[in-house]
């Protein structure tokens, strides 16, 4: 079992910037020995420019460090924290397919797990919404952007192709802003060079459930970026949620819904459970789902284990005013590294070591809407437009860690002044032999005459085929569409389509041919008997 003096759970920019402040004290030789930082990624993500990312205006290694380069001097182990058992002080950990369960001992703990995404809060989110969270989520973002108008451009279907280049952004936060205005500017400038779309209108609607974008940068920020992106062709839908996803819809609670196969989802953020279970263990009582800490970020009553990041409620002097701070970028980044200070003067002069609580001066907040356009709150003073925009990219230029990536960032918004976007899809298409798909009332899950390319097991709900002469077959609940009710040319003939909320599993690729050869094996028993 690797045992060490302090383990920090989380590789975000807490956790980076708490390993980085104790790697530069320790020193390489005593850092390696007495620190480990864990992280589900060997990378430190800037989170504020994954919107870019998604928009094709940065590449992916743009927003990325090394963490094993960002935080030399520490142990880095990459994997998933399972659980913690806080009696034993030991943690456990998913280090990937071949080391799945590993052993971690720690003296003082550091939760900087940040928070995760619940896609169970609305019907149909886990299976067809699109998350922005990471890396690997920005460019499945993009890649399906750039293949929805790769569709587009073969359909003749004026109903087909209108749902493909409608696009919806569900959030009016700093990243559904962002993302919504990354990807209008890609698709305005990608539907160029197809010559299918021009003169075709493409859709990108953000919805908000709140009364105005952008609560915490203020109100008159707010109606400013909304009436920005209005102006620029971005609908904008506030006080709507989402209330389902479909395979081909998006609904909403005031009844309505938008025909669309692209959901892009920055809400459902929820408590770590890892960090619920800890609060458990050590009986204290979290304040939404944060663990709450003294201002040194150390746990009251629990001496060895300290939190800071989205994770933890640190008490915060915002001008005389007391408040746990936002759970920011900016607010994490300072945490961590005045978090791994107090650990240094814990680990070099014992228990009576003077700890110093986290102060911060607030500085602002800043958000882009794309077309060179943004707005800032900076010191109390407002800005807008493109003065707003050349402060973003200046801030966020400064605050991006490591030289190299600087100097990548700046080449590549050189280059973005000048050139079109890349519309270049390097991904895959993801490979699902099995699925879950969810259908509405009155929803088409296979057309007449179109060619069989997957096989259906109705779960739950009904379906009815409909044939070109008018007759019907009714598709019940358990029950198998497959190719015995296929023409001789292997079509579908008939519509299929959901009499009633139906869940549909779909066997495709692999799983296909399994069942074809399931099907055919019951089917000679049958003939046997």
């Amino acid at each position: 079992m690797k045992s060490y003096d302090v383990v920090i759970a989380g590789g975000g920019f807490a956790g980076a910037y708490c390993a980085r402040a104790l790697a530069k004290a320790l020193g390489r030789k005593e850092g390696e020995k007495r620190v480990a930082l864990i992280a589900e990624r060997n990378v430190l993500v800037f989170q504020p420019m994954l919107a870019e990312v998604a928009g094709a205006s940065l590449s992916p290694t743009d927003v990325v460090n090394p963490l094993r380069h960002y935080c030399r001097g520490v142990v880095v182990l990459q994997g998933v924290v399972q659980g913690i058992d806080w009696a034993q002080h030991q943690l456990q950990l998913n280090g990937g397919r071949f080391s799945r369960n590993h052993t971690v001992g720690f003296r003082h703990l550091v939760m900087a797990l940040g928070s995760v995404t619940d896609q169970s809060k609305v019907l149909g989110m886990a299976e067809y919404g699109w998350p922005m969270k990471s890396v690997p989520e920005a460019l499945r973002l993009r890649a399906g952007v750039i293949n929805r108008l790769e569709e587009a451009n073969l359909v003749d279907d004026p109903v087909v192709k209108e749902r493909l280049l409608t696009f919806v952004v569900v959030g009016g936060g700093y990243t559904g802003v962002e993302t919504a205005g990354q990807l209008y500017d890609l698709v305005k400038e990608a539907s160029h060079f197809y010559v299918g779309l021009r003169g075709v209108k493409i859709r990108v609607v953000l919805v908000h459930s709140r009364d105005e974008l952008l609560g915490e940068i203020g109100p008159e920020l707010g109606r400013y970026a909304r009436e920005v992106l209005e102006k620029r062709g971005v609908e904008v839908r506030l006080k709507t949620r989402l209330t389902e996803i479909t395979a081909t819809r998006a609904h909403f609670d005031d009844g309505t819904f938008l025909a669309t196969s692209t959901v892009v989802t920055t809400i459902g953020n929820a408590p770590n459970p890892v960090v619920l279970d800890l609060c458990r263990q050590i009986g204290i009582t979290t304040e939404h789902g944060r663990i709450p800490v003294e201002p040194t970020m150390r746990v009251k009553g629990v001496p060895n284990l300290w939190s800071a990041g989205d994770c933890a409620a640190v008490p915060w002097n915002d001008r005389g005013e007391q408040k746990f701070a936002p759970p920011t970028a900016q607010f994490a980044m300072r945490q961590g590294a005045q978090l791994g200070a107090n650990l240094v003067r814990l680990l070099r002069a014992g228990d009576g070591a003077e700890l110093r609580p986290f102060t911060h001066r607030y500085l602002g907040q800043l958000a882009s809407i794309g077309d060179r356009a943004a707005v800032a709150e900076v010191m109390g003073m407002h800005f807008r437009g493109f003065i707003a925009w050349w402060m973003w990219r200046t801030i966020y230029l400064s605050k991006l860690p490591g030289t190299g990536r600087k100097l990548r960032v700046m080449i590549d918004w050189t280059f973005d002044l000048f050139f079109p976007r890349d519309i270049s899809v390097l991904l895959p298409p993801p490979d699902e032999p099995l699925r879950d798909i969810h259908l509405e009332d009155g929803e088409v899950l296979c057309e007449r005459g179109a060619a069989c390319r997957a096989f259906y097991f109705v779960r739950h709900g009904s379906m009815r085929l409909t044939r070109a002469d008018g007759g019907t077959t009714d598709l019940a609940a358990g029950m198998v569409i497959d190719q015995r009710l296929l023409t001789e040319e292997q079509t579908w003939p008939g519509t299929i389509r959901a009499l009633e909320s139906s869940d549909v599993v779909v066997f495709r690729g692999r799983a296909l041919e399994l069942l074809q050869h399931d099907l055919s094996l019951v089917a000679r028993d049958r003939r046997g008997r």
